[in-house]
């Protein structure tokens, strides 16, 4: 699905150059690195505030922390999405509430979030899925109507933009209150363990988030608030700093795979290929060169003869990597499950769950792996 070993053998030097650089000097806690990669993400996202964390689910909780959310407020976030995004919402004793998304994007549905509003909602999560920016005009305007936090959930998304309807475009995770992401190897801008970040343009909010990510502390052993440890290490900051400046060229060579799979299953009458939208009402067709509104962390299709399963079995055994992301619905988990849900309030994820399948996407697929993966699929789906 990643080929983490052919993007690196390109970048051996510089990796390596930061990690030696590490161990030379011992700074493995909040050294050098660590601050020079935060500044230049910082640069990168046009944002003011960059806070490295551990990974992406701290970044989510400690974002929440941030903001104050107390026991018992409502975070509504999408149903259809990996489970850390409504993890952290429960771990805090928040009340999360679970919404149908779209059926296009994948992102969160926004007729469906706004009856999903009480009193006690305090704060929304949208995820932009699979690279996909979600409808942040419509997010943004809710969130302003009620007087609701906006955290992204930017996992997926990083070097993604969202341009908004009076053509102001923005990078996905620094548009609301407070944005997060994972950098967990097989994302677009991935470390070579754990790692994460916490974007804001908020500086008192900064601040204590700050303090939240080192136990609480400003000055050594003084604690002004309630933390946690959650610090992102030298060594996979310095990995980070040496990918970086490849972000957007990752990105390009994603988009141009997910061309060449938009083409070769464009006949296809039984597969159902990704949408990309700059924004809710733009759709950008096939793709197009300077568009960055997805960055496809995963190319998902939708099989739509109810072969998805078979053809999952299928890539397998003729040696082609694919995962179900996602084969249950996160109203379903045992773990959120809520009589508040009713399974006709997720119309679009009871379906996707049955028929999604995500392909091989990274940065360095060549057209021979290409064509063998899509010739395989379309020789099967019929």
């Amino acid at each position: 699905m990643v080929d983490l070993q052919g993007q690196y053998a390109k970048i051996k030097d510089t990796v390596n150059k930061s990690i030696t650089q590490v161990l030379d000097t011992s700074a493995y806690i909040n050294g050098p690195l660590v601050h020079e990669f935060q500044a230049d993400l910082e640069k990168y996202l046009d944002v003011k505030h960059v806070i490295p964390c551990a990974n992406g689910t701290d970044a989510l909780q400690i974002a929440m922390m941030g903001l104050g959310l107390e026991q018992g407020d409502e975070v509504i976030t999408a149903d259809f999405t990996f489970a850390a995004t409504v993890e952290v919402i429960a771990l805090l004793k928040l009340t999360p509430v679970l919404v149908d998304v779209e059926a296009d994007t994948f992102n969160l549905n926004i007729e469906a979030l706004k009856k999903a509003i009480t009193p006690k909602t305090k704060a929304i999560v949208p995820v932009h899925l699979f690279g996909q920016v979600a409808n942040m005009d419509a997010v943004m305007e809710v969130a302003k109507e009620h007087n609701l936090f906006v955290i992204e959930d930017n996992a997926q998304a990083i070097g993604a933009s969202y341009t908004f309807k009076n053509g102001k475009k923005q990078k996905a995770g620094t548009i609301g209150n407070v944005g997060t992401t994972s950098f967990f190897p097989s994302k677009n801008l991935g470390c070579y363990g754990d790692g994460g970040a916490i974007f804001t343009n908020d500086d008192a909010l900064a601040h204590i988030i700050r303090g939240i990510v080192n136990h609480g502390m400003y000055t050594r052993y003084y604690h002004d608030v309630v933390g946690v440890n959650s610090r992102l290490d030298a060594i996979q900051a310095g990995v980070l700093q040496a990918k970086l400046p490849n972000l957007d060229t990752y990105c390009d060579a994603r988009r141009n795979a997910a061309r060449f799979y938009n083409k070769a299953f464009a006949s296809n009458a039984n597969i159902i290929t990704p949408t990309a939208k700059s924004n809710a009402t733009i759709n950008c067709g096939e793709i197009c060169d300077v568009c960055d509104c997805h960055v496809f962390h995963q190319y998902t299709l939708q099989i739509t003869n109810g072969q998805r399963d078979e053809l999952h079995k299928h890539l397998l055994a003729e040696g082609v990597p694919n995962a179900i992301y996602y084969p249950v619905a996160l109203h379903a988990q045992k773990a959120y499950k809520d009589a508040r849900y009713k399974e006709s309030d997720f119309p679009v994820t009871n379906h996707l769950i049955k028929t999604v399948i995500s392909l091989p996407m990274h940065t360095e697929l060549d057209t021979e792996q290409l064509e063998f993966i899509t010739n395989t699929i379309n020789n099967f789906v019929k």
